[in-house]
């Protein structure tokens, strides 16, 4: 199984390290790409500040990531999964999960990014700001763009929970590999659910740490809705064959901020 996560917007800097190694990275047969990205991206977060922030969708209050970016072969680096400090980061906790828990994700725990394609949670990076709706050089859309080494790169079949977002899901998915994605609910006490984007990322972070931490590691969808249930989650799995939906509802004013 593979549990695929998305990059998160927010990125802890790390305060020292060594630089980059793209040569160390997971998956080196997507290190030319990685090279090429790397290149668009300095060159242009070094050139015209309105250009550039257009370009990576930021606004003019971000512009001190372009300094961030222009610097990225000699800035320290760190594990992806320290840089990565959003939401879904901070309620998977992979730093205080058990060692089985973390062994298993440097195994079956990969995360998408735009800039470097996939990464396992060790591949050290540093923090940078790009997201998959950038628009460098003349590669058009990133998501095509990476689809062909991807698929190249990763299983043809298995199982694979897919915590990613549309836009990075659009990065991988290839026939002949089933697929759970993952969504959040809220209930209303009428019984109406309603979609919660800030919500979801919280939710995928749990149920990628209770997969992790799971007597056992999931082998179909149905271990899949089995291990989200244990956690005391009310959910609903439909699908088939390659394509499965796991919904996990929680009430309205349970838990919630």
């Amino acid at each position: 199984m593979l549990i695929l996560l998305p990059p998160s917007e927010g990125k802890a800097a790390p305060d020292e390290g060594p630089p980059l190694v793209l040569q160390e990275l997971s998956y080196p047969e997507l290190n030319d790409r990685r090279a090429e990205l790397l290149g668009h991206l300095i060159k242009l977060s070094g050139g015209p500040p309105t250009q550039a922030l257009k370009r990576l969708g930021l606004t003019a209050g971000q512009v001190g990531e372009l300094d961030r970016n222009a610097t990225l072969l000699t800035a320290p680096t760190a594990r992806a999964d320290s840089v990565y400090s959003g939401v879904l980061y901070q309620h998977l906790g992979l730093a205080a999960l058990p060692a089985k828990a973390r062994a298993r994700a440097e195994t079956n725990l990969r995360i998408a990014s735009a800039l470097w394609g996939m990464l396992a949670p060790s591949d050290q990076i540093p923090a940078y700001r790009m997201s998959i709706g950038a628009k460098l050089g003349d590669l058009g859309g990133l998501a095509p763009w990476w689809r062909p080494a991807l698929i190249a790169a990763l299983p043809r079949e298995g199982l694979v929970v897919d915590l990613r977002s549309a836009a990075y899901g659009a990065m991988w998915r290839p026939a002949g590999v089933t697929f759970v994605s993952v969504r959040a609910f809220v209930q209303g006490s009428d019984g109406r659910r309603k979609p919660i984007s800030h919500m979801a990322k919280a939710t995928r972070g749990e149920v990628a740490a209770a997969l992790l931490t799971a007597a056992s590691m999931a082998k179909d969808p149905e271990a899949v809705a089995d291990v989200v249930a244990a956690t005391g989650a009310r959910v609903e799995l439909v699908g088939e064959q390659e394509a499965w939906t796991l919904d996990v509802i929680k009430l309205a004013g349970a838990g919630q901020q």
